[in-house]
């Protein structure tokens, strides 16, 4: 759980540096082919399970949760998508479900508004509200009732990370996830989500005095922006520190997208984690 030694400190950076340095389409030429590929696959998926697409959990328009069954009383797993709570939606990421149901897990994918129609501390809130509904349906959908495992990609992995309070969050697993969001108040990112040192604070999970006592499991790829290796590491000692159950992992030669590979794939790390954290809150 050592800082990535090219780590560089965000606060000596200049705006153009910190712009550049989290900007995970940039450093990655071939991110928009890799997404629509996401998109076009997902359609398919969404094709084969169309029996509970789009349940409604809120009054906004994304507040919409997708749930893929593949087995009657199978655990179910919550997916969280990312964009840095700007940009994309649930449906480019049902391809995910791929690993999980694999072995027998149900998988749900749940939207949200995205900034700037919705603050952080509202999407938040809406993430917990998409918690309650699923929990709350589980055993009209097919579910097993006992509670949920979530994991989340990118702005998803710091949704994770928050969602982990909820009392019927079983444990989290955050891929390539956002922890500390004072560097993200500071850059172009800032623009559409409004941040100030406050909320900002507020919404930091490495920010709280402690965190939930359940199994968080982190996980980047070797390949991403140093600042995104180090907000992973940064958190993962965060819980170490407080005694809080965390596992930290670096997936070899995986990039910011290429990371999401080794969860659609049935015989991926990503997948393999999954598959632990269920057995180890039974």
């Amino acid at each position: 759980m050592a800082m990535p030694p090219d780590a560089p400190d965000w606060r000596e950076m200049s705006r153009e540096e910190l712009d550049r340095g989290l900007n995970n389409s940039l450093a990655v030429a071939n991110s928009g082919d890799i997404v629509a590929g996401w998109e076009q696959r997902s359609l398919g998926l969404r094709k084969r399970y169309p029996a509970h697409l789009d349940l409604r959990y809120g009054p906004r328009e994304r507040n919409r949760i997708d749930f893929l069954k593949i087995a009657d009383r199978a655990p179910t797993l919550l997916f969280i998508h990312g964009g840095y709570w700007q940009t994309r939606a649930k449906e480019f990421f049902t391809l995910v479900a791929e690993g999980p149901m694999a072995h027998g897990i149900n998988v749900a994918l749940t939207g949200y508004t995205l900034a700037p129609d919705a603050t952080l501390d509202e999407i938040v809130a809406e993430v917990h509200a998409a918690i309650d509904y699923l929990t709350r349906e589980l055993p009209a959908l097919g579910g097993d009732g006992k509670g949920i495992v979530v994991t989340g990609w990118s702005a998803g992995g710091h949704l994770t990370a928050v969602a982990l309070s909820h009392p019927s969050v079983r444990a989290g697993l955050g891929i390539s996830g956002i922890y500390e969001l004072e560097p993200i108040r500071h850059s172009y990112l800032n623009e559409k989500l409004g941040l100030d040192e406050a909320a900002s604070r507020r919404n930091s999970p490495v920010r709280q005095p402690t965190g939930p006592l359940k199994p968080l499991s982190l996980v980047v790829g070797s390949a991403e922006l140093p600042l995104l290796r180090a907000q992973t590491a940064d958190f993962a000692c965060y819980r170490a520190s407080h005694g809080l159950p965390v596992t930290y992992e670096e997936i070899p030669g995986a990039d910011h997208f290429t990371v999401v590979d080794e969860m659609i794939a049935p015989q991926g790390r990503v997948t393999a984690i999954i598959r632990e954290l269920f057995a180890r809150t039974k």
